[in-house]
């Protein structure tokens, strides 16, 4: 089936809180087109490394960036998952939001509810954690050591880390190169955005921010 989706498929496709696709914030797209894409998913250079142009024939319409009205009751400045849609927004003034496509953990290995973002990182180191290495020791056993923050690091170009009860997680929203993940649940937990996304809400989000992951399709985003 063609990517190509109508608008009244578009709406039909969002969460009861949030209405339709609008413009007015920054450079970001009002029409649900791959062209209207084309110039924040080019190819951007980052602290040194390479970004490639996003193929926008690998991804559905409805995971691209852009503005909508948000009727929730998360604050400015806050994020919101809803992850049965696997949508991220980052609420704006005005009842606004960025929506943002993202992947999400395999049901068993999702974070539920809220947290703070307690920190960030900027092309951030990652380790496997102890039991991820115990799952599957020959894919993770060789990196136990961890590797350097680049274009071949799961944790991709930005990590914010979620906090909970003062205490990290070992849960993150963080980037991928790999689009074909976004709008799946493949991962151990996180949840991950293109990088080029990740990059940009990494350039809005204060530490300390509220993020509530809903994971219930009749929880109110």
């Amino acid at each position: 089936m063609s990517l190509a989706f109508t608008r009244r498929m578009f709406l039909a496709s969002a969460p009861l809180a949030v209405a339709g696709c609008v413009g007015g914030e920054g450079a970001l797209p009002s029409q649900n087109s791959s062209a209207s894409f084309l110039g924040i998913y080019a190819e951007l250079e980052d602290g040194g490394v390479t970004i490639p142009a996003l193929d926008l024939e690998e991804i559905d319409p409805r995971f691209l960036r852009q503005i909508v009205d948000y009727n929730g009751a998360q604050k400015p400045g806050s994020i919101v998952v809803d992850t049965p849609r696997r949508h991220l927004y980052f609420v704006l003034a005005g009842k606004k939001a960025v929506r943002y496509g993202c992947g999400v953990g395999k049901e068993g290995f999702e974070f539920k509810g809220a947290g703070v973002i307690g920190r960030t990182a900027v092309w951030p180191h990652w380790a496997p954690t102890p039991n991820m290495i115990a799952v599957q020791p020959q894919r993770y056993g060789p990196v136990r050591g961890g590797m350097a923050g680049g274009i071949d690091n799961p944790l991709g170009a930005r990590a914010l880390y979620i906090y909970r009860d003062g205490q990290e997680s070992n849960y993150r929203v963080h980037g991928t190169d790999d689009p074909s993940t976004i709008g799946e649940a493949v991962s151990s937990g996180c949840i991950r955005l293109c990088n080029h996304d990740i990059i940009d809400l990494h350039s809005r989000v204060a530490r300390g921010a509220p993020i509530m992951v809903l994971q219930g399709r009749g929880e109110v985003v």
